[in-house]
């Protein structure tokens, strides 16, 4: 079975000049897998490929894939995903997976700029200051969840308040208010990470109906998760397809 001119291209397109070495050892495995990948899985849907990829960074950061991001963050900077963008989402995960989950691979993007020639550190993207990062995080989480971010705190016993003041102030405030990705790529940052983590479905719920509000539809949350797929494995897609069928039955 060879590997389809599609699969060729698509794959050349993120990894200009690459010779594979498992193509040598593992060739059938290669053929089944390029032509699923970078041609079936990629043909279907409508997202770009800068935002494929960056996408696909993400997951990669929830699912611990230290190996594959390494290569998939140098096919990012190929298609013009910015060190900026990079770094953001590397930053963002902190919020969702950890800074235990996130210090390799911090590192390892650092690495790969030096290599590339990425003087750092970066240009800093923060638009807040210690006295506007609550209430800015508060403005964020009401243009993408609305009213129920007041009811949220409202029904908040006393003793958990500080988690509603930490989501407002730091995973709203320090990170999504910052330069680099809009609103909209972070939402959909976000859903990536949390449908990659598997396990998180009240979570991936909660950020589906978010990526709703601020204009993110079904079809593009399905795109996603499509081209998720060959990185995260059959159970946790059809577990986001689920939660997504669930929030936004299709009519």
């Amino acid at each position: 079975m060879p590997i389809s001119e599609a699969a060729i291209k698509n794959h050349e397109e993120l990894f200009p000049y690459h010779k594979s070495t498992l193509k040598e050892t593992d060739p059938e495995f290669i053929e089944l897998f390029d032509n699923w990948a970078f041609d079936e899985v990629i043909s279907h849907g409508n997202l770009d490929t800068k935002t494929r990829v960056t996408l696909i960074l993400a997951s990669l950061i929830a699912t611990q894939s230290l190996g594959e991001y390494r290569v998939m963050a140098g096919a990012a900077l190929n298609v013009g995903v910015t060190p900026v963008e990079i770094k953001e989402i590397v930053y963002q995960a902190v919020a969702y997976v950890g800074i235990g989950k996130v210090f390799d691979f911090l590192h390892a993007t650092n690495t790969i700029f030096k290599e590339k020639g990425v003087a750092l550190p970066l240009e800093g993207q923060s638009t807040t200051t210690s006295e506007t990062r609550f209430e800015k995080g508060y403005e964020a989480q009401k243009a993408i969840f609305g009213d129920a971010i007041d009811e949220m705190r409202e029904t908040s016993p006393k003793d958990l308040l500080h988690i509603q003041d930490y989501l407002s102030a730091n995973c709203f405030g320090d990170y999504y208010t910052r330069g680099g990705l809009d609103l909209k790529i972070r939402e959909l940052v976000t859903f990536s990470i949390i449908l990659s983590l598997g396990g998180c479905e009240p979570q991936l719920k909660g950020h589906i109906q978010g990526n709703l509000n601020i204009g993110n539809h079904r079809q593009m949350l399905l795109d996603v998760v499509t081209q998720l797929l060959p990185y995260v494995g059959y159970p946790r897609t059809l577990n986001a397809i689920r939660c997504l069928n669930e929030v936004v039955p299709k009519d």
